[in-house]
């Protein structure tokens, strides 16, 4: 892997309190933008699911607060360290030209120092106010992200399966976060997780994939422009995501609310993304994006209702 180049100004900057209001709002606004709130959000929301599943008894509302802030630091430092090192292919892409750093809203010195700033403090965070095993998990989302992932985005259309597994350790963390351990149980919410973003990946992939080409990243649909195995891969995960969906109900996670409102959601899904696969379009594939976007907070809100 090829070392990181990192530019500094020869006066780091920082958000300047004396100036004007408005100057300040968006400086501060960008440095939040760097963060991907929406991104955060999800992230957050999933880690709350595992931290409610994996509690017994009464919930630990300080221990769920401990970890969720935690994982928020982490998934925050982990953007913004990740639009850094992606700043020259952000910028040649319509959908990320306007981003802080290819913008020139932000100086990449200032989201080196402000990522790495995060991503320190949430694994410390991680370590002293929740345990040891959820800051190792921590760890490993940050080396397989930031190491493997992003790096392999331009080399590789497997890039996407690698990503994945970082990708799904959130609710893992927050089962960790209120058990200390790990069980079947909590790799079953992984598995939905990881399954789940093959179909909310592709679809995003497909809508931008012109986009992708001109930045040199090899996702799926850039790799073989007809889309037939595009639509064959979106398919092929959606089918496995239904009855892999049902496992907390079968490891009695969750009962039998869960397991007929997963079965539904699960061929609500499918039926989409066979449309999909079947109309080969642009509009199908943001089609398939709203549904998974949808899928995801009910199934797991279905699953903290039912425990």
């Amino acid at each position: 892997m090829k070392g990181i180049a990192i530019e500094v100004d020869s006066e780091l900057p920082v958000v300047r309190a004396d100036a004007p209001p408005a100057a300040l709002r968006a400086q501060v606004g960008s440095f939040v933008e760097l963060t991907k709130p929406r991104i955060t959000f999800l992230i957050v929301l999933t880690s709350a699911a595992g931290f409610s599943l994996g509690s017994k008894g009464a919930l630990n509302y300080s221990g769920l607060f401990h970890a969720l802030f935690g994982i928020a630091l982490l998934s925050s430092g982990i953007a913004t360290i990740n639009q850094f090192m992606e700043r020259g292919l952000d910028g040649l892409m319509r959908r990320t030209a306007s981003r802080p750093l290819p913008s020139g809203k932000l100086s990449p010195a200032q989201a080196l120092v402000f990522g790495a700033a995060l991503t320190f403090a949430a694994e410390a965070y991680l370590a002293l106010f929740v345990n040891g095993l959820t800051a190792a998990l921590g760890l490993a989302v940050v080396a397989g992200y930031l190491c493997f992932y992003t790096p392999l985005k331009t080399r590789t259309s497997l890039s996407t399966i690698v990503g994945a597994f970082p990708g799904a350790m959130p609710p893992l963390m927050g089962w960790t976060a209120a058990t200390g351990s790990l069980s079947t149980e909590a790799w079953a919410l992984f598995a939905i997780l990881f399954m789940w973003q093959f179909p909310h990946f592709l679809a995003i992939a497909w809508m931008y994939r012109e986009d992708y080409a001109r930045a040199g990243i090899l996702m799926l649909p850039v790799v073989e422009p007809d889309g037939r195995l595009t639509s064959q891969q979106i398919v092929i995960w959606t089918l496995l995501l239904v009855p892999v969906s049902l496992f907390p109900a079968v490891l009695g996670t969750t009962g039998k609310i869960y397991f007929y409102g997963a079965f539904v959601l699960g061929l609500l899904f499918l039926l989409t993304s066979i449309h999909t696969a079947l109309t080969n379009s642009r509009q199908g594939a943001r089609r398939l994006l709203l549904a998974s976007v949808l899928y995801l907070p009910v199934l797991f809100g279905l699953m903290v209702f039912d425990k």
